[in-house]
């Protein structure tokens, strides 16, 4: 830091009060002006509710960064339980949005959450009406857990970097926003889709109040990983959506179908059963505690290979969504919104890989670990076969953990490339190869890697990238990704070879790595493999 900047900052320091900034030393001084931002309250921005106060940062370079956190756009829920979303009550005076606000009702390490949880969090470089590109992020968790507090989702470097508002959104899940009881009573007939309602509602508020937060609505990128991602890939195929958002990203998360409304009310009943209830009386759920309900949705769900807690997540109700996600292509109504769709090299090291029975498979155990967790139903020697051909070196673990891989989540993600290049759609595709350094390198690239990098998020804790200059490079190299795609619809930026459209001849796929680079068509093995089986979302029959 120059010695100009240095002064500026400590006469800065001294009208805020900070007088010992005088006689500190300048190298420690410098030190500490880049690492901690001085916060104070921010301005006053009006929507509809009313007034709102959020916190300025100030960082070293004079740049600030105004948050706003728990901004209401829907009622509390608990008084709404199983309907559509409304508007929330307006305040009076300012409200402090200086914190955050609870997270939607869950089971879980975040929960127990609250009902009263239709809220976002915003980061804005000024107040000023500029217009700039407007980044929507949608947490995952599934359909189940999560929320939009994580510091991984901090949008302030992301705001410094680009000249970008940032939001993250908190919606209704589980059985409160996916509970199909359409079925049964008219009245909760859109209540197999309300967690994806609330978010269309946010995005309605975004489109409404963005322009007092210094973002553009005509200009709104949706990106989220694994359950967002997922819910991204469901708006695009929701009519109420359309025209909410411009661009999307969606993170090792995808939608190919949803579940039908058969399958989602069998899954209502048994949730009706642990209660005690019949689907002809059903006003009882309206009063219950949630932690009562949370308890119900406990009881598990006989269509899935693993001993799980009952699936909730879209439904194909013919109206709010009248069609699969991906299936049988892509939805029409989203041919003109560019598509960036990822994935990471090591999805499943993520929760197969705390088991340490899978970090010792030999090819007499491989064989029942991959009946237990390969969700495509071919012939698991045929599957060791064609791997033991493709990477001869391969451990039987490592073969464990690229098949559990290939057969969830990477496989969807290539289905819906495939639509959106049938289509014509634009459409880039990645894959993060970048290993994670901690534990020794045993998690290599695994889910949820991507997040920190893709907000310039590296040193948040719960990062997995580490910190040094190699993770710092590949931070560089996604996050101006993200943010090139935010403002020209197009991720191609100076800092990487050039990334080609995703097209059918060619599935070029650009490799997120110590050194990125672009592959035609990687693990062309392993897509061809899983081919021979039809292709059924986990949770949707």
């Amino acid at each position: 830091m120059a010695r100009d900047d240095i002064d500026r900052l400590r006469r800065r320091l001294l009208l805020a009060g900070g007088a010992m900034a005088m006689t500190m030393p300048l190298s420690t001084l410098a030190d500490t002006l880049a690492v901690t931002p001085r916060t104070m309250p921010g301005g006053v921005v009006r929507v509809r509710g009313g007034r709102l106060r959020g916190t300025r940062q100030v960082h070293a370079d004079g740049r600030a960064v105004l948050s706003f956190r728990h901004i209401p756009y829907g009622a509390d829920t608990a008084r709404n339980r199983f309907r559509p979303p409304q508007a929330e009550s307006p305040w009076r005076g300012v409200r402090d949005a200086s914190r955050f606000g609870p997270v939607a009702a869950q089971a879980g390490a975040l929960g127990p959450g609250s009902e009263d949880g239709l809220s976002l969090n915003l980061w804005t470089p000024a107040t000023d009406r500029a217009k700039r590109p407007v980044l929507v992020y949608v947490h995952g968790g599934g359909y189940t857990t999560g929320g939009g507090n994580d510091l991984l989702y901090d949008g302030t470097r992301l705001c410094l970097r680009g000249d970008v508002v940032v939001v993250t959104v908190q919606h209704r899940l589980n059985l409160f926003g996916y509970l199909y009881l359409g079925e049964f009573d008219e009245r909760f007939a859109a209540s197999g889709n309300l967690g994806q309602l609330d978010l269309i509602a946010s995005l309605e508020w975004i489109r409404d109040h963005i322009g007092a937060f210094g973002g553009d609505p005509g200009n709104v990128t949706l990106f989220g990983q694994s359950g967002g991602g997922a819910k991204i890939a469901t708006l695009m195929a929701m009519p109420a959506a359309a025209g909410l958002f411009h661009r999307a990203m969606t993170m090792s998360g995808q939608q190919v179908t949803a579940a039908g409304p058969r399958a989602a009310a069998q899954r209502a009943r048994l949730f009706l059963d642990a209660l005690g209830l019949s689907p002809d009386r059903l006003d009882p759920l309206l009063d219950l505690p949630a932690a009562r309900l949370l308890e119900a949705a406990r009881v598990r769900d006989p269509s899935r290979v693993e001993d799980m807690a009952l699936y909730f997540g879209p439904v194909l109700d013919g109206h709010d969504l009248p069609r699969h996600p991906f299936h049988p292509d892509a939805p029409l109504q989203s041919a003109a919104v560019p598509m960036i769709i990822g994935n990471t090299r090591d999805e499943t090291r993520a929760f197969l890989g705390n088991d340490p029975a899978h970090h010792a498979l030999d090819w007499r155990t491989l064989g029942d670990a991959l009946r237990r967790h390969q969700y495509v139903d071919l012939p698991v020697q045929v599957v060791i076969a064609e791997y033991r051909r493709l990477y001869p070196d391969f451990t039987p673990s490592e073969v464990f953990f690229a098949a559990t891989t290939a057969g969830r989540s990477w496989r969807g993600a290539v289905l819906e490339a495939e639509a959106r290049a049938r289509q014509g759609a634009p459409t880039w595709v990645y894959q993060l190869d970048f290993p994670s350094p901690l534990d020794a390198g045993r998690d290599r690239a695994l889910h949820t890697l991507d997040i920190p990098l893709v907000f310039d998020n590296i040193r948040q804790p719960g990062s997995r990238t580490g910190d040094g200059t190699d993770a710092q490079r590949v931070a560089d190299a996604m996050s101006e990704a993200l943010l090139a795609f935010a403002r020209h619809g197009d991720p191609n930026h100076a800092g990487l070879p050039h990334w080609p459209r995703y097209e059918l001849s060619r599935r070029a796929t650009m490799v997120f790595d110590h050194a990125s680079r672009v592959e035609n068509d990687p693990r062309g093995g392993e897509r061809r493999l899983y081919e021979q089986a039809p292709f059924v979302q986990r949770g949707t029959l």
